[in-house]
């Protein structure tokens, strides 16, 4: 009921041998050209609020990391750490900077099918909701567009192994796709950028949404095509995708569409986790600057809006504190730093609001600076991973400036520049700060509920 694989293996390649020997991963992250030792080092997970949680991280029994060592041990050492040690509770979530790990052992559970129904609903009462659907469902997600007023609900759970069908999810944004299809998608959104298009945005947001709802996001029932909910399957088949990994080599014809190479899609994402007792109150923050600028959002839907998974609380040092909503929130990004998004006051205010007014914890391997400024306090074992830290790699050879800033050893996550709100790189505490001169200053007051914001004067 384990499996032993060594950091360098992918998601897809756990996952798969795994069901060779009728063995399953419960939970996992979507994205499946993830590697072992990323997401050990990030804490990646997939969504629920059963068993252990949907860390993959929780479900490492035992692990082998290589650390520095002196001249009398040949300078590296080997340390092979098992259930029970505390040791093992910082290396769980390492962010890289404990050494080399190179041997994971993960405890899996039988194979099993799922059935899964995707059902669209108004997001009247989707504050309530949120806290109390992931007991309900043990695969459970959301995925909101809060400029439509519309949350897909994912109805997720486990069926008998001898229910009939044989689904698979191969995610539409994760497939390959054509580069001259890429190229018009990202000029029509800069175009609009540039002229502050807001209706263009709403329009091609509402068409966006309405294509994945139709192909439902794509799940099949047989491997080919969609038949109607539910659909069923057995877990290897529908808990993550990412076939654009398998793109011809066809000269780039096709591509994942965030292919560096091609001219695709460009674009930030924030990943934060608000803990359950506080997720209706920012739910209906962020609905109350949705009602303020009905537009302000509609570039999100573009990006499949917000994605919406449970995580549960971790004993890993760096892991969860607290069971609680994680959001990814992907947006537009421009290739030139210095210039501002549409509507990006409004988006700036929810990340603020997430990680300060309500305390959220970012997702280690996906946010800008600011999401960053005084998180490692808000982990309650912080000092017991900086300890393990210290006595694995006294030296810092397996650190750099910025871990050093995020693990609060050093200053420096916040960086004062011209146009360094556009980046994420600071928050503002004097109209002096973000350069005014080049219309950047601190607004308080106004849309915001909370934070003070950098950004340039727009709509």
């Amino acid at each position: 009921m384990t499996i032993t694989v060594e950091p360098g293996v992918t998601l897809r390649q756990l996952i798969n041998a795994s069901a060779a020997a009728g063995l399953a991963l419960p939970y996992a992250p979507y994205w499946w050209g993830l590697t072992v030792g990323g997401m050990l080092g990030t804490g990646a997970h997939g969504s629920t609020l059963w068993g252990l949680g949907s860390a993959v991280h929780d479900y490492v029994i035992q692990l082998r990391i290589v650390t520095p060592a002196g001249p009398d041990e040949g300078y590296a050492k080997v340390r092979k750490l098992r259930n029970g040690d505390p040791e093992l509770n910082a290396a769980r979530v390492s962010l890289g900077v404990l050494g080399v790990i190179s041997q994971v052992t993960l405890q899996l559970q039988p194979l099993f099918k799922r059935s899964i129904t995707y059902v669209q609903k108004n997001d009247s009462d989707f504050g309530d909701q949120a806290s109390t659907f992931g007991r309900q469902h043990e695969f459970a997600d959301f995925t909101w567009y809060p400029s439509q007023h519309k949350v897909v609900y994912r109805i997720d759970d486990r069926v008998p192994s001898n229910t009939t069908g044989n689904g698979l999810y191969d995610f539409m944004g994760f497939r390959s796709t054509p580069s001259l299809f890429l190229a018009l998608i990202r000029t029509a959104e800069e175009t609009q950028e540039s002229i502050r298009d807001a209706v263009g945005k709403c329009i091609n947001g509402g068409i966006t949404t309405s294509i994945l709802t139709n192909a439902a996001y794509g799940l099949t029932n047989d491997g080919s095509m969609f038949k109607g909910y539910p659909v069923v399957g057995y877990n290897n088949r529908l808990q993550s995708s990412g076939s654009c990994l398998d793109s011809p080599q066809d000269g780039l014809i096709t591509a994942c569409p965030w292919d560096p190479r091609v001219k695709g899609l460009y674009y930030f994402q924030n990943g934060f986790s608000i803990g359950l007792s506080k997720v209706k109150d920012f739910i209906q923050d962020v609905q109350k600057l949705a009602a303020l600028q009905p537009r302000a959002l509609c570039g999100v839907d573009l990006y499949d809006g917000f994605l919406i998974r449970y995580v549960t609380a971790s004993s890993a040092y760096l892991g969860k504190q607290e069971d609680a909503l994680d959001f990814d929130i992907t947006y537009y990004r421009s290739k030139d730093p210095m210039a501002p998004r549409l509507y990006e006051d409004i988006l700036e205010e929810i990340e603020q609001m997430a990680v300060i007014k309500y305390g959220g914890l970012p997702h280690w391997g996906k946010n800008r600076n600011l999401a960053f400024v005084g998180a490692i306090n808000k982990y309650q074992n912080a000092t017991e991973f900086l300890k393990v830290k210290q006595l694995y790699d006294p030296l810092g050879l397996f650190s750099n400036e910025w871990t050093d800033q995020i693990l609060g050893i050093k200053d420096g996550i916040t960086i004062m520049k011209d146009g360094c709100a556009l980046e994420g790189l600071c928050i503002c505490s004097q109209d002096s700060h973000c350069a005014p001169q080049k219309g950047y200053f601190c607004r308080p007051g106004k849309v915001y509920i909370d934070a003070r914001v950098c950004t340039r004067l727009s709509s």
